[in-house]
């Protein structure tokens, strides 16, 4: 059987902040190894320009994302996932969608603070500096023996 990389969805809420740097910072890290996708139970349809300028500041791609739905992942064609993470408390509680190929699941706490809790836009500055970013959980994810796991489901 030929190795190959494994699809990672990470889940947050509204797919602004979290998520999307998750997505962003495994999508260079594990290049090869990983497809790093990220969506939301609630999108709330831009992504967060403070979570792009910190991929930007850290020296990862800041381009190509967006918020979009979980429900995209979920569909018949769409991409099997092998492993999917929520990085938001809020996500972590709601009923998922049935995910096809029964991937291995975990909720990766952050201690980055919900978009829906500040009063503007400029108030989530703070929770996109370079320290709280690589509390997402996507480094620590990269040494993981990904293909003995799958292999073992």
């Amino acid at each position: 059987m030929a190795d190959r990389s494994s699809n990672v969805l990470f889940l947050c809420t509204g797919n602004t902040a979290r998520s999307i740097l998750a997505e962003g910072i495994l999508r260079k890290d594990g290049a090869g190894r990983f497809n790093a996708l990220s969506a939301g139970s609630q999108p709330k349809g831009t992504v967060n320009p403070f979570a792009l300028k910190a991929l930007d500041s850290l020296g990862y791609p800041a381009h190509g994302f967006r918020s979009k739905s979980w429900d995209e992942f979920a569909k018949p064609d769409a991409p099997v996932m092998d492993f999917i993470f929520t990085v938001c408390d809020s996500a972590a509680g709601e009923a998922c969608p049935v995910w096809l190929g029964h991937p291995a699941t975990a909720h990766w706490a952050s201690r980055i603070p919900p978009q829906s809790r500040a009063a503007t836009s400029r108030r989530n500055e703070p929770s996109c500096r370079p320290p709280n970013t690589s509390r997402i959980g996507s480094r620590p994810f990269l040494p993981c023996p990904c293909t003995a796991l799958i292999r073992s489901r």
